[in-house]
């Protein structure tokens, strides 16, 4: 399992203040670089990779920091981050003097705050008896024909730039992604987002209790390159008891899930939607984004814009932080034009504080709002509001959260359905491109939310529900099978 450490410092590194922190391990060591020189490796004298640092980037939305790391940032940061391979035990050694030379220099702090030191770090464990990892992907601990593996040891997981290389890795090789962690770790709402369905999974390794699945409870074990369910003698998948303990105090989210539709004409500029459903719920325009955590870029339409049009044709997956709410994004360019699907979760106010959210500013009013401006302005296509308890700093814990409850649904006009048994549908706009928005409830009934959706979608509640990608834990998306 890899540790990590992070430099946070006022300036750029220069070739000189890395130079320096690289000798923390004296002059034996051998560098080499990476995926086109964006990662530098610090090597045993054999060429054993023991600690790989990423290209620093500038983080200049301070809130990402307090997110991640929760370390406050009084403004922008240069992030440097190193990963140390636990199979020698002086590598975390080396990425920590590395980090603290870096600080020393150039002044700010590392993360995790104990592990400042800028001491030199002489290299004595037998390197002969160490295994090299032949992955050839910085971020990944055990590439198999079926797998890519990575082991990640911090209180918060997010999806950071070593996590999404390793995505599309696994895409381009037709590999599951599966994510090791001890079991207080916690996903970020991209992260989680990004895991969406099998065969990816979040493993989490408990020393006590084996291994099973974090986002479901399932029991897993290691079998044929891959972890899978570890099935009963009956052929059933068994739920570990640390899924069901309680975790910390809940509070109430909103998850809007929005599709929206653009025709790809030179002057389009995408996320207008996205600041549209973030000024409604949160007062407020977006504050960063970016294709990985941390979201260090400040909210800008027009280079979002540009990323995706430099992409395209292949689809951007995006994070977008703000006050009080969190969103992922998917750009995809499809026959029909420029499509955007979000998901955005932000807080309401703590669990079991009643059964509606009343007029507060994510209440279903409030949904409602944001449906008609979407629809009237932004090319909505699809809206499905839900609330759900969970964290209230959004993360994801290895723990059972209950689903979330549909409250607010919008489709097309020539989809909607009609009849006995199903909410009447009020009408958002007129002619072909006409929707209905259904009133599910507030929140109160679970039961008869779902069954509702399912009567208007024809869908059964475990595919019709928001599922394993909407929102942070939402679902059991990472079952059994």
């Amino acid at each position: 399992m890899t540790r990590d450490v992070i430099a946070l410092t006022a300036a750029p590194p220069d070739r000189a203040t890395l130079l320096a922190g690289l000798f923390s391990g004296g002059p034996d060591l051998r560098l080499d670089t990476m995926a086109e020189s964006a990662v530098t490796q610090l090597c045993a004298p054999d060429g054993r990779p023991l600690v790989a640092i990423e290209a620093s980037a500038l983080v200049r939305v301070p809130d990402e920091v307090r997110r991640l790391l929760g370390v406050a940032s009084a403004g922008p940061v240069w992030w440097t981050e190193a990963r140390a391979s636990t199979a020698v035990p002086e590598a975390y050694a080396l990425a920590r003097s590395f980090a603290g030379r870096l600080v020393t220099v150039l002044g700010g702090t590392v993360w995790p705050p104990d592990a400042l030191t800028t001491d030199v770090v002489p290299l004595r464990t037998d390197i002969a008896a160490v295994p090299v990892p032949d992955t050839g992907i910085p971020a990944v601990d055990v590439l198999t024909p079926r797998a890519l593996v990575v082991m990640q040891d911090r209180p918060v997981v997010p999806l950071s730039t070593w996590l999404a290389d390793a995505l599309r890795h696994a895409a381009d090789t037709d590999r599951a992604l599966q994510l090791v962690t001890p079991p207080a770790s916690r996903l970020t709402l991209p992260l989680r987002t990004a895991l969406r369905g099998l065969p990816h999974r979040w493993v989490v390794r408990d020393e006590r209790r084996g291994l099973y699945d974090g986002l479901s409870g399932v029991r897993l074990r290691w079998r044929g390159g891959i972890f899978g369910p570890d099935l009963d003698e009956r052929g059933s998948a068994r739920l570990v008891d640390p899924f069901r303990e309680p975790g910390a105090e809940a509070v109430r989210q909103l998850v809007l899930q929005v599709r929206t539709r653009h025709h790809p004409d030179a002057g389009l500029m995408l996320g207008g939607a996205l600041e549209a459903v973030f000024r409604r719920l949160t007062g407020a325009a977006p504050q960063g984004w970016g294709t990985a955590e941390p979201a260090g870029n400040p909210w800008s339409r027009r280079q979002l814009t540009e990323l995706a049009r430099a992409r395209a044709p292949r689809p951007i997956l995006l994070t977008i932080v703000g006050a009080g709410a969190l969103a992922t994004a998917r750009v995809l360019r499809t026959r029909e034009g420029v499509e955007e699907d979000v998901t955005v979760v932000g807080g309401v106010g703590a669990a079991g504080e009643g059964s509606g959210a009343g007029s507060d500013a994510m209440g279903p009013d409030a949904v409602e709002g944001v449906a008609r401006e979407l629809h009237a302005g932004h090319g909505l296509l699809s809206l499905l509001a839900s609330y759900r308890t969970g964290r209230a700093d959004l993360t994801v814990p290895a723990r059972f959260e209950p689903p979330p409850v549909p409250v607010r649904l919008v489709v097309p006009e020539h989809s909607a359905r009609t009849g006995a048994g199903l909410p009447a549908p009020v009408r958002l706009g007129a002619g072909v491109e006409a929707a209905r928005l259904y009133r599910l409830g507030d929140g109160s009934d679970a039961v008869a939310a779902w069954r509702a959706l399912e009567r208007l979608t024809g869908e059964g509640a475990g595919r019709a529900s928001p599922g394993p990608g909407a929102g942070p834990g939402a679902g059991t998306g990472s079952g059994a099978g």
